[in-house]
This record gives C-alpha cells, sequence and structure tokens, in this order.
C-alpha cells in the first residue's frame, strides 16, 4: 500500500519499530474481547511489527503530527480475485478512541480501494456485540448485509467447548461509494 494521507493521519506500511504503539494497545484484554487475539507481550509485539512491516495487508495509522502509530486497519483482496473484494478491519487504541481517528482513517482507506484499486466490493464483519465496530461500518455508509448466527469461535470454556458467537457482515459497493461521495459534495 502506498501512504494515504488525511486531515490528522498518515497511513503507512508497518515498520519494525512500531512495536512499542503496537504493544500499548495490543498488551490490553479489552481491545481484543472481539478479536481471535490474547494479549501480547513485548516479545512478541515486536515479532509482530517486524512480520507486518514485510506484507501489505495491515496498515499503520499515525497521528501526522508526531508519528504516533494509534492504531492498525487490515486491508487485503479476497478470492477469487477477479470479484474485486476487499475486506476492511481495525484496531484502535483505546486511548484516541471517540476522537474520529477510526472514521477518518477507514474512509481513506475506502477511497484508495475503490479509487486506486478499482475495487467492486469492501466488506466487513464485526460481533454484534460491538457497538462501537458496527456503528463505525455504519458511519462508513456500509450496510448490513447479514447476521450470521453462531458463526465463529475465538475462545473455549475450560472444558473446551467452543464459545461461538455471532457476526454482522457490512459492504458498500463502488457506485454506492461514488454516490455518497457525490453527496457530500453537494452539502459543504
Amino acid at each position: 500500500m502506498i501512504i494515504l494521507e488525511s486531515e490528522r493521519l498518515m497511513l503507512r506500511k508497518f515498520e519494525a519499530s512500531d512495536w512499542r504503539d503496537l504493544h500499548e494497545y495490543l498488551s490490553q484484554e479489552n481491545v481484543l474481547k472481539y478479536e481471535p487475539d490474547t494479549a501480547r507481550n513485548e516479545e512478541e509485539c515486536k515479532l509482530m511489527a517486524a512480520e507486518r512491516s514485510q506484507g501489505n495487508a495491515f496498515v499503520a495509522v499515525c497521528l501526522k503530527n508526531t508519528n504516533k502509530m494509534i492504531g492498525h486497519i487490515y486491508f487485503a483482496q479476497r478470492e477469487p480475485k477477479p470479484f474485486l473484494t476487499w475486506v476492511i478491519g481495525y484496531i484502535f487504541n483505546p486511548e484516541f478512541h471517540g476522537k474520529g481517528y477510526a472514521t477518518e482513517a477507514c474512509q481513506a482507506v475506502l477511497k484508495y480501494g475503490f479509487e486506486e484499486l478499482g475495487a467492486h466490493r469492501i466488506m466487513a464483519l464485526c460481533n454484534p456485540d460491538n457497538a462501537p465496530s458496527w456503528r463505525l461500518l455504519e458511519r462508513l455508509s456500509m450496510r448490513r448485509e447479514g447476521h450470521f448466527k453462531k458463526e465463529a469461535f475465538f475462545r473455549k470454556t475450560e472444558s473446551g467447548e467452543p464459545i461461538w458467537h455471532d457476526a454482522y457482515q457490512y459492504s458498500i459497493l463502488n457506485e454506492e461509494w461514488n454516490i455518497d461521495t457525490y453527496k457530500q459534495w453537494i452539502f459543504l
């Protein structure tokens, strides 16, 4: 991914040195409540940042004025590639919640996906209990397309039984993005 900029943010490729900022939020269990991961220690975050710096699926979201990474976005194409569908996901440091950073960063990624990559559809999945996540998707003009019952599990009980959870699927099509972008221009 190329570097993307918004009013307050820079979205860039991960760097191995991002591990400290990554650890700041991935070391918190509450941040990973709806994720398939558990809290990470410093060594795990060093490895994670190094691995992510070698790929393009994870994007570091940084404050422009300080270059501090405040979260990250997952953005990758789904198979089959001719369907031109990408998946977006995100995790942000709770210290920076409630300031519009996630919306601003995801808007930049959607714009890049539709206008630069030629995406037909961009989709996301989230746990219905994670209201801040699905509210963000709705602020991005994404449409809830499905409610999948007991779609997956990330955790197990002490006896090894899966703890199933539901999932919402959200999507936005290229032509909807263009319409929404046009509406924003009309009312500015």
